[in-house]
């Protein structure tokens, strides 16, 4: 029975790279060895074990067989016999498909090593084009390190528009789909993920609403933005609103954000941080010129008296948003503005000035709409 540690804790290790998570591959043993030494099992599919000390995964040495379409069609096998070298053959990426022994050796049968160095992400084996998720996973690492220099090999570039090209791709569950799209959002080079998707033709399929955008003449701009903001909220919010924007048109901003985030069950905060931006940006962005009614009912879409503490994130992504169409914005000032005027106007003394029932709200909204209206904005 011999332990190695595998895949991205060896990888990120050999890049410098802090290591937060440890997998770990068994070699030469059973599931009732595991059993016995205290390891509990969490696998449905194959044996995956927790320790029952540190609390990481360790799974026994397999191998995998295409069984059926998309990426849940494999069957696995595990077993004493199944070597260190056939485990790492079934991994995406040759990055990916190295391990260190107990005594610190770095076993790197398929060269991962060198393409660390050459700063390539490289499939290990034909199966590659199996699993179509991987067209998915191989974006994403082009997008978390592209700022070292790393690209995709031509070989592999061919493998993932093989996939693209046939109906693999649907397959894959809106869950996943989401899941690594949500992951590229918080990488380095979030640009890159879109990039990589649009060359292979995975873009168009997977995510429509994007499609046009790396076509885009300034789509290098956008990029570049979208490092400028920290959460992948934001950054979500600004892809889907740049998404065939113009400051002059009326769009489909908002039903395209519907219609992806419906289909990929997108969690709440990434819709609603989206439609927000794309619904509200060019009230903001003429608020000067608006009138008392039209400056309060962009607070109110904003819902800026209830929730405050959301200006900053909708003022970084309006900012973002008004630098790609070309637009002048103070987003952070003006939110600010408008959140000052109507806290300054409080229910709790127009009721002791006698105002109750519907003339209090109808005189709340004229105080607030007043109020809005007297802003000086510059």
């Amino acid at each position: 029975m011999r332990v190695y540690l595998v895949g991205g804790a060896v990888r990120d290790k050999l890049l410098g790279y802090p290591v937060y998570d440890h997998d770990w591959v068994v070699v030469g043993a059973t599931v009732q060895q595991m059993l016995e030494q205290g390891f509990q099992p969490v696998g449905a599919d194959f044996p995956v074990f927790i320790h029952p000390d540190s609390g990481e995964e360790y799974a026994l040495a397999r191998t995998e067989r295409k069984s059926g379409r998309g990426y849940t069609g494999f069957l696995y096998h595990a077993s004493p016999d199944v070597t260190l070298e056939q485990d790492l053959k079934r991994r995406d990426l040759t990055i990916n498909a190295m391990a260190e022994a107990e005594d610190g050796s770095l076993v790197d049968p398929y060269g991962g090593a060198r393409d660390l160095e050459a700063r390539v992400l490289r499939h290990v084996s034909p199966a590659f084009s199996e699993d179509p998720l991987r067209v998915l996973r191989v974006a994403r690492f082009a997008a978390r390190y592209a700022h070292l220099g790393f690209g995709i090999a031509d070989e592999t570039k061919a493998l993932m528009r093989e996939l693209a090209s046939g109906d693999e791709l649907e397959y894959l569950t809106a869950e996943r789909v989401w899941q690594e799209f949500e992951r590229a959002l918080g990488e380095r080079s979030p640009g890159v993920f879109l990039e990589v998707l649009h060359q292979c033709g995975a873009l168009a399929i997977l995510l429509p609403e994007l499609e046009d955008l790396p076509a885009h003449p300034q789509w290098q701009r956008l990029a570049k933005l979208l490092t400028r903001l920290e959460d992948p909220r934001e950054r979500f919010a600004l892809l889907l609103a740049a998404a065939r924007a113009e400051p002059d048109q009326e769009d489909g901003s908002a039903a395209r954000i519907e219609a992806l985030c419906q289909r990929l069950r997108a969690p709440r905060a990434f819709r609603d941080q989206a439609l927000l931006i794309a619904r509200h940006h060019r009230a903001l962005f003429a608020l000067k010129q608006l009138d008392g009614e039209a400056r309060l009912s962009l607070a109110q879409g904003l819902d800026l008296t209830r929730r405050p503490q959301r200006i900053h994130s909708l003022a970084a992504c309006f900012d973002r948003l008004a630098e790609w169409l070309g637009v002048p914005s103070h987003a952070r000032e003006w939110l600010m503005a408008l959140y000052e005027a109507l806290g300054s106007i409080e229910p709790k003394a127009l009721m002791q000035e006698g105002f109750s029932g519907k003339a209090l709200g109808d005189e709340l909204r004229r105080r607030q709409r007043e109020a809005c209206a007297q802003l000086e904005l510059t």
